[in-house]
């Protein structure tokens, strides 16, 4: 999945093809208009104000930018509308990919080196002002976060066996020049790796698998496991000095994940606007994505110091977020009928209202 989708040389999001919107293979928030962008500015500004009052320096974080799109239609709505929060501001965006960062700088070169770039988290040096300051201002005010970013990190995907009544991993081989599913039962695993039992109770964070369960699970169910989106989630819970972290991406809750109604699991893969479980097929050629288990982004921030302030469907987020704009259309510009528009199939179930979740969490 990581070469499938990474890889520099063939990998789907080094491509040169626009992937996105109507001629890509899927539609994100992003591609249905600058409103989602503008609409961040809003509640941003509204996170970030208290800091840039106190004296702090002040930043955006953005991992996983793609073409910059989104970075610019905020840093735009930001400059029009928020001049006093957007002259201070540092936009950073966490990029390992050069050509996509080639992309980014293409699009964001009229915002100058107020955007920087970072390959890795671990690159963004602490959010704190040079100036010396009273110990509390020195501290940063920043917002990290991310879209569509962690349901397309490589997940181990489990199986059931309901006869052995035990879990099993899949793996992938290569049989008559195409990739097929093997299972990894009863092989020991290498030297350090998790087991499969290990991964499972990963994915639980605690959730008893009762025997009850244990009878209904029908043989083969499938479940997918990404330590690597709660691994990059406590990185970014333990870079944020002060402020929020927050993402916006497909997924449900551990008990959610875990249903017998559920036996395919969410492993499935995009092309041309076509949702497939053949996500072996076509490597470098179609997007490959599972849900994300927001049970374990949010053990994972409140184990590096966060609190939850809550997991919403899109929609209720962007809402609450639209109703205060309503309410001050002078601070935010003109509800056209473009925007509202866009505001419907940001929020409408039936589009991407429900399909998409928001998880925030902050320190301080």
């Amino acid at each position: 999945m990581e070469l499938a989708l990474y890889c520099p040389d063939c990998g789907y999001y080094d491509r040169e093809k626009d992937s996105l919107g109507r001629r890509g293979d899927y539609y994100t928030s992003v591609s249905v208009g600058s409103l989602f962008g503008e609409l961040l500015g809003w509640q941003f500004a509204e996170w970030l104000e208290p800091g840039r009052a106190a004296g702090r320096k002040i930043r955006i974080v953005e991992a996983g930018a793609h073409d910059g799109k989104l970075a610019g239609d905020l840093l735009a709505w930001l400059r029009q509308y928020r001049p006093a929060l957007f002259e201070p501001l540092q936009y950073w965006i966490v990029e390992p990919s050069r050509r996509r960062r080639d992309w980014q700088r293409q699009n964001l070169a009229p915002f100058g080196d107020q955007v920087r770039w970072v390959a890795k988290l671990d690159e963004l040096a602490p959010a704190a002002s040079a100036a010396p300051r009273p110990q509390d201002s020195a501290r940063g005010w920043e917002v990290i976060f991310s879209n569509e970013l962690l349901d397309a990190l490589p997940v181990h995907r489990l199986g059931w066996d309901a006869q052995k009544r035990a879990w099993f991993e899949w793996g992938v081989a290569l049989e008559a020049e195409r990739f097929v599913w093997t299972r990894m039962a009863d092989k020991a695993p290498a030297p350090g790796a998790p087991t499969a039992e290990e991964l499972l109770a990963f994915s639980c964070l605690g959730l008893p698998l009762d025997n009850d369960l244990r009878e209904r699970l029908p043989d083969g169910f499938s479940l997918e496991v990404c330590p690597d989106a709660a691994a990059w989630w406590r990185a970014a819970a333990n870079a944020l000095a002060g402020g929020k972290l927050v993402t916006f991406d497909y997924g449900l809750t551990a008990d959610e994940l875990i249903r017998p109604e559920r036996p395919a699991g969410t492993l499935r893969a995009y092309h041309r606007h076509q949702a497939s479980h053949e996500v072996l097929a076509q490597p470098g050629e179609q997007d490959i994505t599972a849900h994300v288990n927001f049970t374990a982004m949010q053990k994972a921030g409140e184990s590096a110091g966060l609190q939850t302030e809550g997991l919403l469907t899109q929609a209720q987020f962007l809402t609450r977020i639209a109703a205060q704009t309503w309410a001050a259309e002078n601070r935010f510009g003109a509800w056209t009928a473009a925007r509202i528009r866009q505001f419907h199939t940001l929020t409408h179930p039936e589009y991407l209202g429900r399909s998409f979740r928001v998880l925030v969490q902050s320190r301080g």
